[in-house]
């Protein structure tokens, strides 16, 4: 298991989303909306446990859900849900936002895709997923 005093856990996270500091870290921390700290000897310690929670609650809150709605969320999820949230975070990065293209094969399933990819390939890509789409309603 790995730990992280709040400074490291606030690094790691900062090469992810340069708007979290310290200060965001331990008042999350101080509100509840991550875990209690582990004892690791006689310091509280966060883990990778802890990790996953920042990462999934950046990710929400870059989605536009409040703190007590993410926190709400949260706490009925498992930790593998949690991760998979988590995992979306390079998602929303502005960078890539700005840079990637979105389109909106249906209300369930948006595809982003590259520049580097070929305008035909893109459509090729999207024309694939309306029918896959339309094959799964059919059945």
């Amino acid at each position: 298991m790995n730990t992280y005093t709040a400074k490291q856990i606030t690094e790691i996270l900062q090469k992810e989303d340069m708007n979290i500091n310290l200060r965001t870290v331990r008042y999350y921390t101080q509100i509840g909306i991550v875990p209690t700290l582990e004892l690791a000897g006689n310091k509280r310690v966060y883990t990778d446990k802890h990790l996953h929670y920042f990462r999934a609650i950046l990710t929400l809150a870059k989605t536009g859900e409040s703190l007590a709605t993410i926190q709400e969320r949260l706490e009925k999820l498992s930790l593998e849900d949690i991760k998979k949230i988590g995992d979306q975070l390079p998602f929303y990065q502005s960078n890539k936002i700005l840079e990637h293209e979105s389109y909106q094969v249906n209300e369930d399933v948006l595809i982003t895709l590259s520049p580097r990819i070929s305008a035909e390939l893109k459509q090729k890509v999207i024309k694939s997923v309306s029918q896959i789409l339309k094959g799964e309603q059919n059945k």
